[in-house]
């Protein structure tokens, strides 16, 4: 039962997905040699030097797996690179273990309560590496034959003929293991696996024998030796999932389609409860081996005291994850309460993290992100006009800097140029306000505007407010 959901899991994650360019999809990781020193610049990381050398160490103890259950808080000014820097941490740390990332604001919503989210986002970042024996079918394949009706439409059939050192069978074919078969373009000569309890396909690669059939081969081919023995065999299989998909699958009669559409719901304790005694047994007995994960929290201080008490308990837990966490304020009031915390987090829980702090970029790492990000968004740019740009990243914010790119290439495309140029990045500056620009504008207008209120009279309005 759990290797035919585990199976559907791991089906559900090879989907593909839509490549876009985001924020940070230039980041590749963490940037850090065999030694755990960061490098200058490398994976789409540039600076935060210190931070990121945290990071690293950090790193390595959880892919130990002897860390679990800790807060990490980056702090550091808005656009210093903390999003960044956990996004290389998850790309690091690869597929095998679990990342969670999520806003603070996304725990309140009305279909259920703060703790049910927080918990949901725990238990997707605890692994279940489940180790069990499945019956597997492994051949070089001989021929497929494909019966297509006249038609054009109806049920396919066909034969598949798979061989190994010692045997040859023949095997019949349905509609649903055909379409694997085109699925996966597997062919004449290919070596591939077929697991009996899912009809799951694998494609090993090519057989040795078929080498020469090809005159040119691409550099992706891997050949391999004709399977020996007989052709069904039992294989142990290890599958890796989520405690929460465990959930999800366990507390609904259709648990494995709420994985599609994420409407999950609230999930009942006595659900976990069985879920976690059996996950016990499983280790015990050698079958299921835990995978403490990642959660990203970012911007932590739209937490309130409620998520901050909660969190106190869960991370005592010892199936607890890495909570990795990011703010951007200083002392700030703590969301239901009356008293001012730094980084609007309470005194008690601050004790039991650990805390990185992130500073503000240099002019030559302004200028290298933004050439990454030139990149990336695939905009020829003129050395000058990048200075100009790196001077208005630091005269504004890096992040107004990074939105025109974009604008000054299609600028730049309007008048059939090839490259930006320092003309097409003053007009769009021109077009589009920074922050501070547009508060002056406020400020300069501010009689022609509507609801108008000095910001003295706002400053003392909200001091008779704290002091009521």
């Amino acid at each position: 039962m759990a290797a035919i959901a585990a199976a559907k899991v791991q089906e559900v994650r090879e989907i593909t997905r839509i490549e876009r360019i985001g924020t940070h999809s230039h980041i590749r990781g963490l940037g850090l040699d065999d030694t755990v020193q960061p490098r200058h610049v490398s994976q789409g990381m540039v600076g935060q030097l210190k931070a990121r050398r945290a990071l690293g160490i950090l790193l390595e103890m959880i892919k130990i797996g002897k860390i679990a259950g800790r807060g990490v808080l980056l702090a550091g000014p808005p656009g210093t690179g903390k999003t960044a820097i956990a996004m290389g941490l998850a790309q690091t740390l690869g597929q095998d273990t679990p990342f969670t990332s999520m806003a603070a604001s996304e725990i309140f919503s009305l279909e259920m309560s703060k703790t049910e989210s927080l918990t949901q986002a725990l238990r997707k970042s605890i692994g279940v590496r489940i180790k069990e024996e499945t019956e597997i079918i492994e051949g070089e394949v001989v021929e497929i034959q494909v019966d297509r009706p006249a038609t054009g439409s109806g049920v396919k059939v066909g034969k598949l003929t798979l061989k190994t050192t010692e045997m040859e069978t023949i095997y019949d074919l349905g509609n649903k293991m055909i379409d694997s078969l085109i699925k996966e373009k597997v062919q004449a000569g290919d070596v591939i696996t077929i697991d009996k309890a899912t009809g799951k396909i694998n494609r090993l690669g090519r057989s040795f024998t078929r080498a020469r059939d090809y005159d040119a081969t691409g550099s992706q081919t891997r050949f391999v030796q004709c399977p020996e023995g007989e052709l069904q065999k039992r294989k142990e299989v290890v599958h890796t999932v989520s405690l929460h998909e465990i959930d999800v699958i366990n507390s609904r009669t259709h648990g494995f389609l709420a994985l599609f559409s994420g409407d999950t719901g609230e999930i009942k304790p006595e659900v976990r409860e069985q879920i976690n005694g059996k996950v016990a047994e499983w280790r015990e007995e050698g079958k299921a081996e835990i995978i403490p994960g990642v959660l990203f929290i970012d911007e932590v201080h739209m937490l309130d005291i409620d998520c901050f008490s909660y969190l106190n308990c869960a991370l005592e837990n010892e199936m607890a994850p890495i909570v990795i966490m990011a703010s951007n304020r200083r002392d700030t009031q703590v969301r239901g309460t009356t008293y001012k915390s730094p980084h609007g987090i309470p005194f008690d829980f601050l004790d039991r993290m650990i805390i990185v702090h992130t500073s503000q970029y240099s002019d030559k790492d302004l200028k290298e992100i933004l050439k990454i990000r030139c990149e990336e968004e695939d905009c020829e740019m003129s050395d000058d006009a990048l200075i100009v740009l790196t001077r208005i990243a630091r005269e504004t914010s890096l992040r107004y800097a990074i939105q025109l790119i974009t604008l000054s290439s299609l600028v730049c495309r309007k008048r059939k140029g090839t490259e930006v140029s320092v003309p097409d990045v003053r007009k769009v500056y021109d077009r589009f306000l920074d922050e501070k620009r547009s508060t002056q504008f406020l400020d300069e207008y501010q009689d022609s505007f509507m609801f108008n209120q000095p910001a003295a009279a706002v400053a003392a309005t909200e001091q008779e407010m704290e002091c009521s």
